[in-house]
């Protein structure tokens, strides 16, 4: 700590005579108005109940989309219209509540930088010692002015390191904007298959309680032994599971999806037609596009930086801490002195080397984690590539035998309605056509999930995938 006094405050056996007059004799007060006036003030911030998210929102929204990504656009999206995934996108990154608490935490790194950027205040100190006896005229004064040379020395480096957490918040703020944006692409995309699978659930249970009523009728009369209604009675009970857990699962989609929108949990949302997905890079294309915009490998190299200028500190820190201070009094006797104090630490046993050593052991495992990220993220892409490669070759596949088992149906319906088959094989060969209709209708959804897993590992929207 180096101490500055202006010592002329003690001249002449009392304070400088240009104090004295009467038109200053208000300037302390004064002072301490306008440094009072310069001070924060609290303000108090209740919590509630009734906060403003939980609000109904209106019909037409103006969001940016995906907030603080780079190029982000104002667009208006309405509600009350089917939602693409464009629109889902933004809706999620403006509305999401927890992306609004992440932002407002963000602030906290902001104003960290604030802080390392601001000088340290000086210090002053007045001390009168009181002549309680004695002959001395007069009482002792001393005083001195202060400014902490230390906070100076790693200001820059403070500065730096507040710099680097600020972006490392900010990525990772962004990397959470691009994951639930995805995870509400996801439930979207859920939802459109869902209801589509719920269809052919209900298509397929109405057509096996028809079987199960004239089963039932024809066990009655005694035309039918018991072995078929028992088949007709467990088909039609496994259409039912279908059907129910489908319908369990719709609904539990369509909450997930008004939670990640910022949406109360019964606003009806509609979601507009899933675009297909095109051509696709090999993996080590959509790897080193990772590398490059992935906002979470971004992040930990801004807290590697961050770290860094922790290092630099801690070096800064072995060396000696210098106190210069410079005081000036006047004793009993009335004599004036103004003298220098040098004090410093000997750097002989600690030199800040634990300190050294543990923001070296911190560097060492960042940068591991950064190496073990990346190699994670090889892996998971690679698998990705590979997983969505198998669908697109099942899905061609389900393809090819729903037309034949198309065909099969239509020539079965054919001969029934002509009397040449029983109405029941018309049923089961139509059945058939349904099952590989859901279980193509499974395969498209799996396809469209492992299409927007692969654009959140990349980091970076499949059109832009060049």
């Amino acid at each position: 700590m180096a101490f500055i006094t202006a010592a002329s405050l003690f001249q002449n056996g009392g304070f400088v005579s240009r104090l004295s007059p009467r038109r200053y004799r208000f300037m302390p007060a004064a002072t301490l108005f306008l440094l009072l006036a310069g001070c924060a003030h609290y303000t108090p911030d209740p919590l509630t109940n009734t906060p403003d998210i939980l609000a109904a929102p209106d019909a037409r929204l103006l969001v940016r989309s995906y907030g603080a990504m780079p190029g982000s656009v104002t667009q208006s999206i309405d509600l009350s219209a089917p939602l693409s995934e464009d629109a889902i996108a933004a809706l999620v990154v403006t509305a999401n509540p927890d992306l609004k608490s992440l932002r407002a935490r963000n602030g906290i790194n902001d104003a960290q930088v604030f802080n390392a950027g601001l000088l340290p205040d000086p210090t002053f100190s007045l001390g009168v010692d009181p002549i309680l006896s004695g002959a001395d005229p007069v009482a002792g004064i001393a005083g001195a002015l202060g400014l902490d040379l230390n906070a100076l020395r790693t200001r820059a480096v403070l500065r730096q390191q507040a710099m680097a957490q600020q972006r490392q918040a900010r990525m990772d703020l962004v990397w959470a904007e691009w994951q639930t944006a995805g995870q509400a692409r996801l439930q979207a995309v859920r939802i459109a298959a869902l209801e589509a699978q719920s269809v052919v659930a209900r298509d397929s249970l109405a057509s096996a309680e028809h079987l199960l009523t004239r089963y039932g009728a024809a066990a009655g009369r005694g035309d039918v032994s018991a072995d078929p209604l028992q088949s007709a009675r467990i088909a039609a009970v496994d259409a039912q599971q279908i059907v129910r857990q489908a319908e369990k699962d719709l609904a539990a989609a369509r909450l997930e999806l008004n939670r990640l929108l910022g949406l109360p949990p019964t606003y009806p949302v509609r979601i507009a037609s899933i675009a297909t997905f095109g051509t696709m890079p090999d993996a080590d294309r959509l790897f080193t596009l990772a590398q490059q915009e992935r906002s979470d490998l971004r992040a930990l190299r801004e807290g590697y930086d961050a770290q860094e200028a922790s290092l630099r500190k801690a070096i800064l820190d072995q060396f000696p801490t210098l106190d210069l201070t410079i005081n000036g009094g006047r004793d009993t006797g009335r004599n004036v002195t103004l003298g220098p104090a040098i004090g410093f630490t000997l750097p002989l046993w600690n030199r800040n080397r634990g300190g050294i050593a543990i923001e070296k052991a911190t560097r060492t495992a960042l940068k591991a984690e950064y190496e073990a990220r990346l190699f994670q993220t090889r892996a998971e892409i690679a698998a990705a590539v590979t997983a969505l490669a198998i669908s697109r070759r099942q899905y061609a596949e389900l393809d090819t035998g729903l037309a034949e088992a198309t065909r099969l149906a239509d020539a079965s319906r054919c001969a029934a309605t002509r009397g040449d088959l029983p109405d029941a094989t018309a049923r089961a060969a139509e059945q058939i056509v349904r099952d590989r209709k859901l279980l193509r209708l499974h395969s498209a959804q799996d396809m469209a999930e492992q299409a927007i897993a692969l654009e959140l590992l990349t980091g970076i929207a499949r059109e832009q995938w060049k």
